[in-house]
């Protein structure tokens, strides 16, 4: 029989399908990542189920259609009884964790009504979308005149307190804010601070924070386990706020950037739902230049130090002689339309939304990949 192997599955927050050189980007080198591609199926026309975290993520973690499991917008809830890909991989003996994001929320009203207390095991795993959590943090910690966007506890923040960035939210005034020319924060929220530097050493930044900790799992908890384990490491980046810590702020300008893909013929006579989101302040904004230049930039270099990052997680596999042992899936849960179409973020259904990258690591010999090292 085949020997159990561990998977690592890779998710990055809204990466585009075509931001990386394995699948053609002119002018962003991903090295890294495009090593891994050249041993794995590298899948060119992968689609998501949905333009919006949560209902994608939800798809991803059930297999099934929206329409099926009921998390259709972030927020909604994912009904208790779902089974996920934890409850499958449980099953056929192998553990389940979490370092990252899922973007779920729980089901408490169906967890209440049917006497499933929170702090079980089974509660927890109904919970944490079938994980067992090594390290959960969704990454929005921005607050707003409703309140905070999110209420539980960031391990991220804690981080960042323990490591001397003393605020309310350092989340907000040190990763995902920069310094303006007066000394005062200049908010990653707003699309002209793009082009600053984050206000945080870079190795305290979100993306390398979750790489340690991957790494930290495979040195002292992968050892400790008597069964295989699927390992869910859910970036919070390349998603907004576009802003990254030197040296990737300026690493990229107008001269690295693609143009946007769009016509005006589309703003012709449109779809009241294309009109709603091409018209709403994210579209006006992507519709201009200015706004495009500075996001793109700092989303550019957000991804070329996840490839960095890339580099170190595959390195650390190899010398602890783990990539024999350990399947890899990489991939995205949805885009970023940075103009495209005259539109910001995601949300409808065009290529740059909804196509993702889809990068499958089989270490068995069987697949044929031992001869290209």
């Amino acid at each position: 029989m085949t020997k159990p192997r561990n998977i690592l599955f890779i998710m990055f927050d809204q990466l585009r399908f075509d931001y990386l050189s394995c699948a053609g980007h002119p002018h962003l080198d991903t090295p890294h990542i495009d090593w891994l591609a050249s041993r794995s199926v590298r899948f060119d026309r992968a689609y998501v189920q949905s333009p919006v975290c949560g209902a994608s993520r939800m798809s991803f973690y059930t297999g099934r259609y929206i329409s099926s499991h009921g998390s259709t917008w972030n927020g909604i809830p994912l009904r208790v009884g779902e089974w996920t890909m934890g409850d499958h991989l449980r099953e056929a003996g192998m553990d389940a964790l979490l370092i990252g994001k899922t973007h779920m929320k729980v089901d408490a009203d169906g967890m209440q009504r049917l006497g499933l207390a929170a702090d079980s095991i089974i509660g927890a795993r109904l919970a944490e979308c079938g994980f067992d959590v090594l390290v959960r943090d969704d990454g929005l910690w921005g607050t707003g005149p409703d309140g905070n966007y999110d209420d539980k506890h960031s391990p991220y923040n804690e981080y960042l307190r323990e490591k001397g960035y003393e605020a309310e939210n350092p989340w907000h005034d040190y990763a995902n804010a920069g310094i303006d020319d007066k000394d005062n924060i200049a908010s990653g929220w707003i699309y002209a601070n793009a082009n600053k530097p984050a206000n945080i050493r870079e190795e305290d930044s979100e993306t390398p924070w979750l790489t340690r900790e991957m790494i930290r799992f495979l040195d002292e908890g992968a050892p400790a386990r008597a069964r295989p384990w699927m390992c869910h490491l859910s970036y919070i980046k390349p998603h907004w706020p576009y802003i990254v810590p030197a040296p990737y702020h300026d690493m990229y300008g107008p001269n690295s950037f693609v143009p946007a893909a769009r016509h005006q013929d589309e703003l012709a006579d449109p779809n009241p739902v294309y009109a709603a989101f091409s018209g709403n302040i994210i579209g006006r904004a992507f519709q201009q230049d200015s706004v495009r230049d500075a996001a793109l930039g700092a989303y550019m270099g957000l991804i070329k130090q996840i490839d960095d990052q890339m580099g170190l997680l595959f390195r650390h596999l190899r010398d602890n002689d783990l990539m024999d042992s350990t399947a890899i899936v990489i991939t995205s849960d949805h885009g970023d339309y940075l103009g495209d179409h005259w539109l910001g973020e995601k949300d409808l259904f065009h290529d740059p939304s909804v196509r993702v990258p889809m990068i499958v690591y089989d270490p068995s010999p069987e697949a044929g990949w031992h001869a290209a090292r």
